[in-house]
């Protein structure tokens, strides 16, 4: 897919800047289960490598995407993309 970027979300993990939907702190019952759902029905990808989750995104797919990163820091490095 030519044009499209790719965003860090740690540890090496990338997503294409064009299909994620949201990005939301993890700490909300909402989110939590958010994250239980996906995991039940199998589109939960984890990203974290084993640490705390701090971040959350949401794919045009309705994958859930899990993140070590802060939200704020996703955000600045989507907001880098848009820019270049």
């Amino acid at each position: 897919m030519p044009g499209d970027k790719l965003i860090n979300i740690g540890f090496g993990n990338y997503v294409l800047a064009g299909r994620v939907v949201g990005i939301v702190n993890p700490s909300s019952s909402p989110m939590k289960r958010l994250r239980e759902d996906a995991r039940a029905e199998g589109r939960l990808i984890d990203a974290t490598q084993g640490r705390k989750t701090r971040s959350i995104l949401v794919t045009d797919s309705n994958h859930v995407l899990l993140s070590s990163i802060q939200p704020e820091t996703i955000r600045q490095r989507f907001t880098q993309e848009e820019g270049e």
